[in-house]
């Protein structure tokens, strides 16, 4: 790979030098005034981001799947029921984890490329007449097949069926790239990373709990540590953490919600909407559809590309890696071999999408599918010359 070129993955993201600088630091004694001072706007900034009104905000040395289990262990006891719709690799691994930790699982099976199906949620909560799920888990964007899920619409399901289960939302490839609303949507725990839609390196667990789960952190008896929300809010409180937390990560955190906040997160919402048509429109041109299988549930931040019969996915990410350096998302799962994915969300502007549409054109060449050059690079440039430019972020 070349460290010249844009990664085109959903994650981690390029990052801005002016947070790669912010990371870069001496070292700071982290229960020092010093560091609370650069702590408590991090903090306050991601309650923002996900516009929370009530409840805490949790950073933890850790990643997404590191916010899953927190999530879980901090509110459920063993044997407790969950509901889950599975539909793309990463609500199946969250489905996983809280098996593995003597959950019950209540899944849905759902195809992939589908969102999560509302119908079925208020169907399975009306059912539970006695209350049995404790938690509906919700995956926002499922990075695998480039697919968004309604999760106001879950929220509204919940409610019609009269459900008092917590409401638990992936929110690892979304936070920070597509709009979230924890206060309106009525979540009760949100999970995102550092290194999606933050534009930070991998590290850090970033959460949002409401006053309801902070309430059933008391009843609950799974196992949890290093993970203890009690502990870690205790701590804050002093300013500081309950062991030593990644200080880097956090000063390039409190970055990233400046340059966030600088562009305007309505802004930064609309130039991922306006990449990711670009892609689409590049992607139709090819011949080919993205995987998600309908327009309302293309994602803004992950385009999943359905490739041609007799052709694999993987030899294009492959090959763009080792010819031209340039790195592009594998299919997963059931999708393995029958997409590529192209990432376009954190620091990435038109100029860097077309870069990005021109290498993959050039593989599919170089393999034989049946695309001509530059179809789909000017395919996004049309749109991109005809409609409004997006405020870029500063990579200064």
């Amino acid at each position: 790979m070349s460290f010249q070129n844009p990664v085109f993955i959903p994650g981690p993201t390029n990052i801005p030098e002016a947070i790669r600088k912010a990371c870069d630091m001496p070292t700071l004694d982290h229960r020092s005034p010093a560091f609370a001072r650069m702590f408590t706007p991090a903090v306050a900034g991601v309650k923002r981001v996900l516009k929370m009104e009530a409840g805490e905000i949790i950073i933890l040395p850790s990643t997404g799947t590191g916010g899953w289990e927190a999530a879980v262990s901090n509110t459920l006891s063993p044997g407790d029921t969950v509901l889950a719709a599975r539909f793309g690799m990463f609500s199946h691994r969250w489905i996983d984890l809280c098996q593995r930790h003597g959950l019950n699982v209540q899944i849905i099976e759902t195809p992939w490329g589908q969102g999560a199906p509302l119908g079925a949620i208020e169907a399975a909560l009306r059912a539970d007449t006695g209350h049995a799920i404790k938690a509906v888990l919700a995956t926002h964007n499922e990075t695998a097949t480039g697919v968004k899920s309604d999760v106001a619409g879950i929220r509204r399901a919940m409610d019609v069926a009269g459900h008092p289960a917590l409401f638990m939302v992936d929110g690892v490839s979304s936070i920070g790239s597509m709009p979230f609303e924890f206060t309106r949507w009525g979540v009760d725990i949100a999970v995102a990373g550092s290194q999606k839609g933050f534009m930070l390196p991998a590290g850090l667990a970033i959460l949002g709990i409401s006053p309801k789960a902070i309430a059933a952190m008391e009843g609950a008896t799974l196992p949890r540590a290093f993970f203890d929300f009690r502990e870690m809010l205790t701590a804050y409180a002093r300013g500081g953490y309950p062991y030593t937390p990644t200080v880097g990560l956090i000063a390039g955190l409190a970055r990233s919600i400046e340059m966030l906040e600088d562009e305007g997160l309505e802004n930064v919402y609309a130039r991922h909407t306006r990449l990711a048509e670009g892609v689409r429109r590049a992607v139709a041109a090819w011949g080919m559809a993205p995987y998600a299988a309908t327009p309302d549930l293309y994602s803004d931040t992950v385009t999943a590309v359905r490739v041609p019969e007799g052709c694999n996915g993987t030899d294009l990410v492959t090959l763009a890696a080792s010819k031209y350096g340039v790195a592009f998302g594998v299919g997963l799962g059931e999708v393995a071999g029958k997409v590529f994915r192209i990432g376009h969300l954190g620091m990435l502007t038109d100029v860097m999408v077309l870069a990005g549409l021109a290498t993959a054109e050039m593989c599919m060449a170089d393999l034989g599918w049946p695309v001509r050059l530059g179809r789909g690079v000017a395919a996004a440039q049309d749109f991109y010359r005809g409609s409004a430019p997006a405020m870029a972020l500063a990579a200064e």
